[in-house]
């Protein structure tokens, strides 16, 4: 294919993916941002009040990012790996695997539309954030760099996740299973400094503490883990996911019957 072919056929899957979500926002937009409201409102204001202060900030901005990062998480997997299963489970699909479209075309479409709708719905939930607390911007390009490798590293894991799935079951194991307690026991709601000296060992094993805690550090400038290596551990975990996938395609594992 020719250059200019290449970047139609990459517009083409980026903005179907686009519409797919905001044509249902409803469903895509709405219940994050009423879902996080729900945690503002009770672990922030309620429960907040009585914990005090952590790291320097007062609870419900010291949950704020963290909760940011959840919302992010959450629904650039959740897009790929559904919307691609989907598109798998309908065998349309095949058309784009026996097109000329390359597949690192095809993957980067497919990531790149988790991508948009996760930083969507990170954006309302920022904006929504601002009517509960006050945040303080301490580096801006460490904030967008780190919430955007996030968006992607978890948009590549929901494509791996899509071309294993069976069926729909198979779609939520991961993230119920393994991505909310990842998430939940990422440092959202806690610094792991509270927690003994075993248990912050073992804290150190969960990729999600690294990616919270640099975006924390970008917003408050608190952080429990060195930021450096979390955007060290994150690239790799985009270069090994993307690798992945792209093999995966190459290989037709699980969609060429």
């Amino acid at each position: 294919m020719k250059n200019s072919e290449i970047w139609v056929a990459f517009y083409t899957i980026l903005v179907r993916e686009i519409r797919r979500f905001t044509r249902i926002w409803p469903q895509t937009l709405l219940p994050p941002a009423i879902t996080m409201t729900l945690y503002f409102a009770i672990f922030g204001n309620l429960i907040g009040d009585r914990i005090g202060e952590m790291g320097g900030f007062s609870y419900m901005q010291y949950i704020v990012p963290g909760l940011i990062m959840m919302s992010v998480i959450t629904n650039s997997y959740s897009n790929v790996s559904s919307s691609f299963f989907s598109a798998k489970f309908q065998h349309s699909v095949q058309e784009l695997l026996v097109s000329p479209t390359p597949n690192w075309v095809i993957l980067m479409g497919y990531t790149l539309g988790g991508v948009a709708r996760g930083l969507c719905v990170g954006l309302i939930v920022t904006v929504l954030s601002l009517f509960f607390t006050h945040l303080a911007l301490e580096s801006l390009f460490l904030t967008v760099l780190v919430v955007c490798l996030t968006a992607v590293m978890f948009s590549l894991g929901g494509f791996v996740n899509a071309i294993y799935a069976r069926n729909f079951d198979d779609v939520s194991i991961v993230p119920t299973f393994i991505l909310t307690p990842l998430t939940y026991l990422g440092g959202v709601f806690y610094s792991i400094d509270l927690l003994p000296d075993f248990w912050q060992s073992v804290s150190l094993l969960n990729p999600v503490l690294y990616m919270v805690n640099a975006f924390r550090y970008g917003v408050l400038g608190v952080s429990d883990i060195n930021v450096y290596w979390a955007l060290v551990i994150v690239c790799v975990f985009i270069v090994v996911l993307f690798g992945f996938g792209l093999r995966l395609l190459n290989q037709g594992k699980g969609i060429r019957s």
